[in-house]
Protein backbone atom coordinates (compact mmCIF):
# COMPACT_ATOMS: atom_id res chain seq x y z
CA UNK A 1 0.00 0.00 0.00
CA UNK A 2 1.53 3.51 -1.01
CA UNK A 3 1.40 6.42 2.24
CA UNK A 4 -1.29 5.84 4.25
CA UNK A 5 -4.22 7.75 4.10
CA UNK A 6 -6.45 10.32 6.35
CA UNK A 7 -10.00 9.18 6.32
CA UNK A 8 -12.31 11.69 7.73
CA UNK A 9 -16.39 12.11 8.52
CA UNK A 10 -17.61 15.04 6.95
CA UNK A 11 -20.86 16.92 8.32
CA UNK A 12 -22.80 19.67 6.10
CA UNK A 13 -26.48 20.95 7.27
CA UNK A 14 -28.81 20.92 4.20
CA UNK A 15 -32.29 22.38 3.40
CA UNK A 16 -34.22 18.76 3.11
CA UNK A 17 -33.83 15.67 1.90
CA UNK A 18 -33.76 16.46 -1.46
CA UNK A 19 -30.73 18.51 -1.48
CA UNK A 20 -28.88 15.89 0.68
CA UNK A 21 -29.84 13.70 -1.99
CA UNK A 22 -28.72 15.65 -5.04
CA UNK A 23 -24.96 15.95 -2.84
CA UNK A 24 -24.60 12.60 -2.02
CA UNK A 25 -25.56 11.13 -5.47
CA UNK A 26 -23.15 13.99 -7.23
CA UNK A 27 -20.83 13.00 -4.13
CA UNK A 28 -20.80 9.05 -4.64
CA UNK A 29 -20.64 8.94 -8.29
CA UNK A 30 -17.40 10.85 -8.26
CA UNK A 31 -15.74 8.61 -5.46
CA UNK A 32 -15.06 11.60 -3.44
CA UNK A 33 -17.07 10.02 -0.67
CA UNK A 34 -17.84 6.45 -0.20
CA UNK A 35 -20.75 6.31 1.91
CA UNK A 36 -23.52 8.88 3.05
CA UNK A 37 -26.22 9.21 5.78
CA UNK A 38 -29.02 11.77 6.45
CA UNK A 39 -30.38 12.65 10.24
CA UNK A 40 -32.88 15.22 10.60
CA UNK A 41 -32.28 18.08 13.35
CA UNK A 42 -32.95 21.44 14.69
CA UNK A 43 -30.61 24.01 14.58
CA UNK A 44 -30.03 27.22 16.00
CA UNK A 45 -27.52 29.50 14.60
CA UNK A 46 -26.47 33.45 14.30
CA UNK A 47 -28.04 35.02 11.11
CA UNK A 48 -28.10 38.73 10.24
CA UNK A 49 -27.20 39.41 13.80
CA UNK A 50 -30.03 37.69 15.57
CA UNK A 51 -30.58 34.13 16.62
CA UNK A 52 -32.55 32.07 14.42
CA UNK A 53 -34.01 28.29 14.42
CA UNK A 54 -34.66 25.84 11.31
CA UNK A 55 -35.07 22.43 10.84
CA UNK A 56 -32.69 21.18 8.80
CA UNK A 57 -31.11 17.91 7.60
CA UNK A 58 -27.33 16.26 8.41
CA UNK A 59 -25.42 15.08 6.18
CA UNK A 60 -22.73 12.91 7.52
CA UNK A 61 -20.04 11.48 4.66
CA UNK A 62 -17.21 9.38 4.92
CA UNK A 63 -14.49 10.36 2.79
CA UNK A 64 -10.66 11.56 3.40
CA UNK A 65 -8.96 14.61 3.94
CA UNK A 66 -6.78 15.06 0.68
CA UNK A 67 -10.69 14.89 -1.39
CA UNK A 68 -12.19 17.46 0.93
CA UNK A 69 -11.31 20.59 -1.56
CA UNK A 70 -12.71 18.60 -4.36
CA UNK A 71 -15.80 17.72 -1.64
CA UNK A 72 -16.29 21.36 -1.06
CA UNK A 73 -15.77 22.57 -4.81
CA UNK A 74 -18.96 20.02 -5.47
CA UNK A 75 -21.05 21.02 -2.77
CA UNK A 76 -20.60 24.37 -3.39
CA UNK A 77 -22.39 23.76 -7.68
CA UNK A 78 -25.22 22.03 -5.36
CA UNK A 79 -25.66 23.70 -2.17
CA UNK A 80 -28.54 26.15 -1.44
CA UNK A 81 -27.34 28.46 1.27
CA UNK A 82 -24.78 31.27 0.32
CA UNK A 83 -22.67 30.14 3.10
CA UNK A 84 -22.89 26.41 3.87
CA UNK A 85 -20.58 24.70 6.68
CA UNK A 86 -18.63 21.91 5.42
CA UNK A 87 -16.65 19.96 8.41
CA UNK A 88 -13.69 17.49 8.55
CA UNK A 89 -13.29 15.36 11.81
CA UNK A 90 -10.41 13.36 11.26
CA UNK A 91 -11.00 9.55 12.02
CA UNK A 92 -8.43 8.20 13.91
CA UNK A 93 -8.72 4.13 13.96
CA UNK A 94 -10.67 2.60 11.37
CA UNK A 95 -11.16 -1.77 11.27
CA UNK A 96 -8.63 -3.37 8.67
CA UNK A 97 -11.46 -4.30 6.03
CA UNK A 98 -12.85 -1.31 6.71
CA UNK A 99 -9.83 0.55 5.49
CA UNK A 100 -9.49 -1.65 2.40
CA UNK A 101 -12.96 -0.72 1.62
CA UNK A 102 -12.50 2.78 1.49
CA UNK A 103 -9.40 3.02 -0.13
CA UNK A 104 -11.18 0.68 -3.05
CA UNK A 105 -13.84 3.22 -3.24
CA UNK A 106 -12.47 6.49 -2.89
CA UNK A 107 -11.05 8.95 -5.61
CA UNK A 108 -7.21 8.54 -5.28
CA UNK A 109 -6.64 12.13 -5.83
CA UNK A 110 -2.95 11.90 -6.54
CA UNK A 111 -4.27 10.08 -10.23
CA UNK A 112 -5.96 13.09 -11.19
Amino acid sequence: MASKREFCYLYLSCANTVETGEISKALLEQRLVVCTKQLPVSASYWDNGKIDQATEVLLIMESAMDLFEAVEAEVAKIHSYETFVLEAVPITKVSTNAQKWMNENLKNAKQE
